[in-house]
């Protein structure tokens, strides 16, 4: 399974509420599934959760756990204060304007202490995209921004979050972008080589021996830099606010209407 962010970081345990926000098709829910969270994906895109979240949801009911999916955006999240142990927010902040009131709503529905993991793509990667073509800016639902990791690091500070490490991944897919790039990226599925690398690409996520080629990758070409937080701690004798929330009623509602 392709994931960005490294779940064993994140630290999930049995019995996490999680929230992927900005879900796309679910591979971090279905991870987070796999070690016992109990898992909400939300994304804009409702076609994208179609499928998956239908998926999702089976998969929970086979492990006697909730999976669902529902559309939404990440500045008016329909959860109640406090609601999540773990959330993962990953390829969303470069899409968005004002990506510091989008952390301020992840931060709003964190519980104290819960783990965060964001992500965005390198700088460098996204200087490359650029030289090679307009298209991967200009394109409809493309980047809006060139983030550096230290204005990530500093809207999650002001948010609440403190930073607490780093990582970075995907050093197979800089040269498939720039590819994609190269070959004219509205058009890129035409090309063969686009086709041949993508099924690279497929074949490497099997592969132990590739992973450990493109771990190695991530130190020298990554696509994208995660950045691994913690929500400051409520203040002592606070016990209401280290308090789990319910789901909100319409949370589940729409859930369920997505599944």
């Amino acid at each position: 399974m392709l994931l960005t962010v490294d779940l064993e970081r994140l630290d999930i345990q049995p019995g996490h509420r999680l929230l992927d926000a900005g879900c796309g098709e679910g591979r971090h829910c279905f991870g987070s599934l796999y070690r016992g969270a109990t898992v909400v994906g939300l994304d804009l895109d409702f076609d994208s959760i179609r499928t998956p979240s239908k998926n999702l949801r089976d998969r929970g009911r086979e492990s006697g756990q909730m999976g669902a999916m529902l559309q939404g955006d990440a500045f008016h999240l329909p959860f109640a204060d406090a609601s999540f142990d773990r959330i993962i927010c990953s390829e969303v902040m470069e899409h968005v304007h004002d990506y510091a009131g989008a952390i301020r709503e992840l931060h709003r529905v964190a519980r104290p202490g819960a783990k965060v993991a964001i992500t965005i793509p390198t700088v460098t990667s996204e200087h490359l995209y650029l030289r090679l073509g307009d298209e991967y800016f200009e394109s409809l639902g493309g980047h809006i921004r060139i983030f550096r990791p230290r204005d990530l690091a500093q809207g999650m500070a002001a948010a609440g979050f403190d930073c607490v490490g780093c990582g970075f991944a995907h050093g197979f897919h800089t040269p498939y972008w720039a590819l994609r790039s190269v070959m004219h990226l509205p058009d890129a599925d035409q090309s063969r080589m686009v086709r041949a690398y993508r099924e690279f690409l497929i074949r490497a996520t099997a592969s132990p021996w590739m992973a450990r080629l493109e771990r190695a990758l991530n130190y020298v070409c990554p696509k994208s830099v995660i950045l691994y937080g913690e929500k400051r701690p409520a203040p002592a004798g606070n016990a209401a606010a280290s308090d789990p929330a319910p789901l909100s009623a319409p949370a589940s509602a729409a859930a369920s209407a997505a599944a």
